[in-house]
C-alpha cells in the first residue's frame, strides 16, 4: 500500500513522496512540473518488488513551495540529500524528462556515487539547439527548441498562462491522439500546483543545458525509453544508449502510446520493460 512520507531538506523545504514496497530502493523523478502522482500506473506494480520512492521535488505537486532554488543543479543537490536521508547507498533512479536532466546533474556533481541504475525517460541531451547547428544535428540531439533565444518566450507563455484549459494547450503536443482529454486535464490541474512563476524560473534554467559530455562518460547500467511521437526524438535517445556500452534504448511506437509519456499512456509494457530491466 503507497503511503506519504515527507523529507526535510537542508535549507528548509520539504519535499512529499509517495513510497510503497520494500527491497532494492527505486527513486522516481517526475518531469518538470509533474508530480509524482502521475506515477500512479506505475508505483504498485514496480512496488511488488522493490521499494519505490516517488518524489515531489521542491515546489512540485505536495511539495513546499521553496523561494528559491528552482534550477536543476540544486535539484540535483536534493536528489542527493534525499538519498543520504533515506539512507540509500545503491539506489536505482528512474527520471522522466527533466528528471533525467536533474540525473545527469547528479552524475556530473557526485558521480555514481550510491547509483545502481538508470532508467531515463524520454530527455533530450540538448532542449534548445546550439548557433550553427544543421537540422540532422538538432535531430540526433532531440532539440525541441530551434534555438536559444526561443527558450525565453517559452518560458514567458508559462509564466501567463495559470489556467487548466491553457495549460492543456501546453502539453497536448506531448501525448499521442488517443490520449483522453480527462487525463489530460488532471495531468495540468497536477501541473498547475507548482507556481508559475517558478515553473517558468525552472524551465528556462533547464532548457539550456547541454548534458552531451555528462551523457558520454556515464557508464552506469542504463535503460533509455522514449516515443515515436514524442517532443524529443527517438534519435536522441538511441544516440543516449550507443554512447554507454551498459546502456540500451527501448522506443515505444505512437500505436503503443509512444508520446512523451508513455509511462502513463501505456503503462503495461513500462512497468514490465523497467521490472526486467531492474532485475537483470
Amino acid at each position: 500500500m503507497a503511503a506519504n512520507r515527507t523529507i526535510q531538506l537542508s535549507d528548509g523545504a520539504v519535499l512529499n513522496a509517495i513510497e510503497a514496497g520494500s527491497g532494492q530502493p527505486l527513486v522516481m523523478i517526475p518531469g518538470w512540473s509533474q508530480s509524482a502522482a502521475e506515477y500512479g500506473r506505475n508505483i504498485e506494480e514496480l512496488a511488488k518488488t522493490r521499494h519505490v520512492i516517488a518524489l515531489d521535488m521542491r515546489s512540485h505537486g505536495e511539495s513546499s513551495n521553496a523561494a528559491t532554488g528552482h534550477r536543476i543543479q540544486r535539484l540535483a543537490k536534493d536528489l542527493r540529500e534525499v538519498l543520504e536521508a533515506l539512507g540509500l547507498d545503491r539506489a536505482d533512479v528512474l527520471g522522466h524528462s527533466m528528471g533525467s536532466s536533474i540525473i545527469w546533474s547528479y552524475l556530473d556533481m557526485y558521480g555514481e556515487d550510491r547509483l545502481r541504475r538508470l532508467v531515463i525517460v524520454d530527455q533530450a541531451p540538448m532542449v534548445a539547439a546550439l548557433p550553427g547547428w544543421d537540422e540532422a544535428t538538432k535531430k540526433q540531439y532531440g532539440c525541441l527548441l530551434p534555438d536559444v533565444q526561443s527558450v525565453a518566450g517559452f518560458a514567458d507563455v508559462v509564466r501567463a498562462t495559470g489556467s487548466v484549459d491553457g495549460t492543456m494547450g501546453i502539453l497536448k503536443g506531448m501525448f499521442t491522439a488517443a490520449m483522453p482529454e480527462a487525463d489530460l486535464r488532471w495531468i495540468a490541474t497536477e501541473n498547475l500546483k507548482m507556481p508559475r512563476a517558478a515553473a517558468a524560473d525552472l524551465l528556462f534554467d533547464h532548457c539550456l543545458n547541454d548534458w552531451r559530455d555528462v551523457i558520454a562518460a556515464t557508464r552506469l547500467p542504463s535503460l533509455v525509453v522514449g516515443g515515436r511521437k514524442s517532443i524529443f526524438s527517438a534519435e536522441s535517445q538511441e544516440w543516449i544508449a550507443s554512447v554507454n556500452p551498459n546502456a540500451k534504448a527501448s522506443i515505444f511506437e505512437e500505436h503503443e502510446g509512444g508520446g512523451h509519456f508513455m509511462f502513463f499512456e501505456n503503462p503495461r509494457r513500462f512497468n514490465a520493460e523497467v521490472s526486467a530491466f531492474l532485475s537483470s
